[in-house]
């Protein structure tokens, strides 16, 4: 199959894949809530012929597709959660669940693999082996990579090889990157406690207030990436929550605040919780505060293999046309649990342009009002499709 026919097909079926990607929209479910989303998916794979394995790992769905050839297996991977945000767009497809929205586009990769498994489907004789499609839950969190993998979603079969990719709201649509080695970070996660003694706001030498603690832990945090970290190591130190005291004239007794840490090298992720500890118990004791620290190892780093990445980026730019693939973009600091099956299987992770100004698509991910360029979804379509069968066929 050649991939400009290949994508005639898949725009072929555009109106379909924006429909599903809609729909999808409208109703969002959250991590390990995607139980009516698993359905559709399910019911579409085994209208399409497709094996049909449900309640893998929680809420995934896997289906196997057998060619009329032998040969190896391949494996696709989709993520199907929303996210806790109420969506702000003022558009006929808005989220109708209140608090819930699909503010990462993985409403558009759940669209774009049921597309690349109607074109998959449609060519049975092109398929020398088998494709296995992963469609997995909770890649927001708590993470449904992990879950799926141990149920056996890598299993009996095997792939040897998997691809997947995620809609970018900084690319232009028709254009995409991939690089290969680290491509996105280790995701951490760090609850810091500090613990004082509570008073009266106008006598302040009489406790030990925890916010006047906290003002210096922060600011002795930030020190870890600006003064003791190499400039050219990658590594975000971000604290996004703060709580603590009752009103103004009251010594707060605690503080809790939690924050991310992302690391693209493994060394400087292994460091890091004896850096964060070290500072904070240090700042704490300093001002006569008791601190306590919880640290939770979060994905890994994505890591592209890469013989699979420059393979994935000559379908994309097949796809797409040549000089639209950009094979040596910088890593980006956010987290995605497809690094789980990259540890396992050789892999390839794409980011594939959903953006487009002259339509007003341009809001980044995790906002309110994010959206997708839906001209993506068939080339996405279209490159996964094109990815399997090619593979398949050089592979066997």
């Amino acid at each position: 199959m050649e991939s400009a026919a290949l994508l005639e097909a898949a725009r072929g079926i555009g109106s379909r894949l924006t429909a599903w990607r809609r729909d999808f929209h409208m109703h969002p479910e959250c991590g390990m809530e995607e139980h009516r989303t698993a359905a559709i998916v399910a019911g579409h794979l085994r209208a399409l012929g497709y094996e049909v394995r449900e309640g893998v790992g929680g809420t995934g769905v896997i289906g196997l597709l057998k060619g009329g050839k032998s040969g190896p297996v391949v494996a696709l991977r989709a993520d199907m959660d929303a996210l806790p945000i109420q969506d702000a767009k003022i558009v006929p497809y808005a989220s109708t669940v209140p608090g819930k929205m699909h503010a990462c586009g993985h409403d558009g990769h759940t669209a774009i693999l049921m597309g690349a498994a109607v074109l998959l489907a449609e060519r049975p004789s092109e398929v020398a082996g088998q494709v296995k499609l992963l469609f997995q839950p909770a890649e927001e969190g708590p993470g449904g990579a992990r879950p799926m993998i141990e149920d056996g979603a890598l299993d009996n079969p095997k792939p040897q090889a998997c691809f997947s990719l995620h809609l970018w709201s900084d690319i232009d649509t028709g254009r995409a990157a991939i690089r290969p080695g680290p491509h996105m970070a280790a995701s951490d996660t760090v609850r810091l406690t500090i613990t004082g003694v509570g008073g009266h706001g106008a006598s302040p030498h009489t406790g030990v207030d925890a916010i006047a603690v906290a003002g210096q832990v922060i600011c002795a945090l930030q020190n870890i990436v600006s003064r003791e970290s190499d400039p050219l190591d990658n590594v975000v130190l971000t604290l996004g929550t703060i709580q603590g005291g009752f009103r103004s004239n009251v010594i707060a007794p605690e503080v809790n605040m939690t924050g991310t840490v992302r690391t693209l090298s493994a060394s400087v992720r292994d460091s890091m919780e004896g850096r964060i500890r070290r500072v904070f118990e240090g700042a704490c004791r300093m001002l006569r505060a008791e601190p306590r620290m919880e640290y939770h190892y979060g994905y890994p780093v994505t890591a592209n293999d890469p013989a699979m990445a420059a393979f994935l980026a000559g379908c994309a730019a097949a796809v797409l046309g040549a000089g639209n693939v950009d094979t040596s973009p910088r890593a980006v600091m956010g987290g995605e649990d497809f690094a789980y099956i990259a540890e396992l299987v050789p892999s390839a992770y794409l980011r594939l342009g959903a953006s487009n100004a002259s339509k007003g698509i341009t809001v980044q991910a995790h906002n309110p009002g994010f959206d997708i360029d839906e001209d993506a979804l068939p080339l996405g379509a279209a490159i996964l499709a094109y990815a399997a069968l090619r593979f398949l066929r050089e592979g066997s």
